[in-house]
């Protein structure tokens, strides 16, 4: 009994507990691929002027992006007014004519709109009566401009991408987990982390995909962790620390 109060020892009832363990990666910010938005006009055009011009700029829902010109936005707008105008004058002589000059002007307005004109731009159409040989095209999301291959002047094909925007009021964290860890890594696990910019404020998100692969290099294994960003601290290409808490049964 001495050498046991030597040695430090001591007992105690056996009793059910949860065993923890810490799990600890080394992850990276990036943008919420959900919440990326690509600007690629349907239809050829010419960059008349650019209202965001650098990449980092922080854009509102409908802000103008630039003003552009293109032959078969021009063409369509004439085709609408003249439309209308002969519904108009067709009211009371033609209903039938009438009503076919209006399903050719509402056939128009549905291109306008294919081509994601807005409908500010498409409410002053129809308030001026005249066509304009330039639109403003407007940003469908808000959010910060990634990327801006557009340059003022340019000529640009259907489906050319012009911005990408994302919106970061919520990011994504790529884990790296050692392999050794991934069986106890779960969707839905709550996610602790500490960001490198910021040292001493926690940040807490939730695991919501476990890639399938394991690296053949660093025998690790990918962890999405998705987490709020509202006050914009968190920015794509940061390093975080990442803490995994895995719980066994009692």
């Amino acid at each position: 009994l001495d050498k046991v109060q030597l040695l430090g020892v001591r007992s105690e009832p056996a009793e059910q507990r949860e065993l923890k363990r810490t799990i600890h990666a080394v992850g990276t910010i990036q943008a919420n691929e959900r919440l990326l938005y690509k600007v690629a006009p349907r239809f050829e055009g010419w960059i008349e002027k650019l209202y965001v011009n650098t990449t980092g700029q922080s854009i509102a829902r409908g802000q103008p992006l630039m003003e552009v010109y293109g032959p078969d936005l021009v063409s369509a707008q004439e085709e609408y007014l003249i439309a209308l105008r002969g519904a108009g004058e067709l009211k009371d002589s033609n209903p039938e004519a009438q009503a076919v000059m209006q399903r050719l002007a509402d056939g128009v307005l549905r291109r306008l709109r294919n081509w994601e004109i807005s409908d500010e731009e498409l409410q002053a159409l129809q308030q001026d009566g005249r066509s304009s040989r330039l639109l403003v095209y407007r940003s469908a999301v808000s959010g910060v401009v990634l990327q801006k291959p557009s340059v003022q002047g340019m000529r640009f094909m259907p489906g050319e991408v012009l911005f990408e925007i994302a919106d970061l009021s919520s990011v994504w964290v790529l884990a790296n987990v050692s392999e050794q860890d991934v069986g106890l890594v779960r969707l839905g696990q709550e996610a602790k982390l500490g960001i490198v910019a910021y040292p001493g404020k926690a940040f807490l998100g939730k695991v919501v995909f476990l890639y399938p692969t394991i690296d053949a290099e660093t025998r690790t294994a990918k962890v999405r962790i998705e987490l709020a960003n509202p006050d914009g601290l968190l920015k794509p290409a940061m390093f975080a620390n990442v803490e995994l808490v895995s719980g066994h049964a009692r």
